[in-house]
């Protein structure tokens, strides 16, 4: 597993669909916000946690339609399934490069970038804090979207598709928590229902993963 994982984060270093990619596009978004709501302070602040969480998720869903593509094109995936590593280990595994690659530079980025959205002071630890909750969940469902399209020619359009409802949860809670960490109020609530979708998603999603794709692979 360690191995699979290290191998997973340098192909997605190499193959540009990595963290260089992932902060590029959150950087734009971020920049182009201004522009288009004007440069008012107070504005930019009461939706600064929400822009930031946007930013965040779409930068995930950039890298999603190569997270398994490349695999599946030189034969891997063809290998993975028959190996004795469960297949629903193996997912999990490509989940967490995913992650490592994609979701943790945009935790580590937010708060820097937050600077330009005038983020209160006191939102920047709930910011950073439901984005490390939130992200590892949206690189799990990104891999059911990336097994259940595997295969499909410019399967990309409908993985987006597929996978833009099942972040609904995670983008409500974690923008919420923010949110209200940034007014100053208690944030406890969406914190703890954003941390009960993460875990029920690392749970359960990699069986459902690895079901979709061996129906794939057939």
């Amino acid at each position: 597993m360690k191995a699979l994982l290290i191998r997973d984060i340098r192909l997605a270093v190499r193959a540009g669909g990595g963290f260089g990619l992932g902060l590029a596009f959150f950087l734009i978004v971020i920049v182009m916000v201004p522009f288009a709501v004007g440069a008012d302070t107070g504005l930019l602040s009461k939706i600064a946690p929400g822009v930031l969480w946007i930013g965040a998720l779409l930068a995930c869903l950039l890298s999603l339609d190569r997270l398994l593509a490349l695999d599946f094109e030189d034969g891997t995936l063809d290998l993975l399934a028959t190996a004795p590593l469960p297949l629903e280990a193996a997912l999990s595994v490509k989940a967490l490069a995913h992650w490592i690659t994609t979701g943790l530079p945009l935790v580590i980025a937010a708060p820097v970038l937050g600077v330009l959205m005038n983020l209160p002071t006191q939102g920047y630890v709930w910011l950073v804090l439901s984005l490390l909750l939130g992200t590892p969940a949206l690189s799990v469902i990104g891999t059911f979207g990336a097994a259940l399209t595997v295969g499909i020619k410019r399967g990309g359009l409908l993985l987006s598709l597929l996978v833009l409802p099942l972040y609904l949860p995670t983008l409500i809670f974690g923008a919420e928590a923010a949110q209200r960490g940034a007014a100053g109020a208690d944030a406890s609530t969406p914190m703890l229902l954003l941390a009960g979708i993460s875990a029920a998603t690392i749970a359960l999603m990699p069986f459902a993963s690895a079901a979709v794709l061996k129906v794939n692979l057939r």
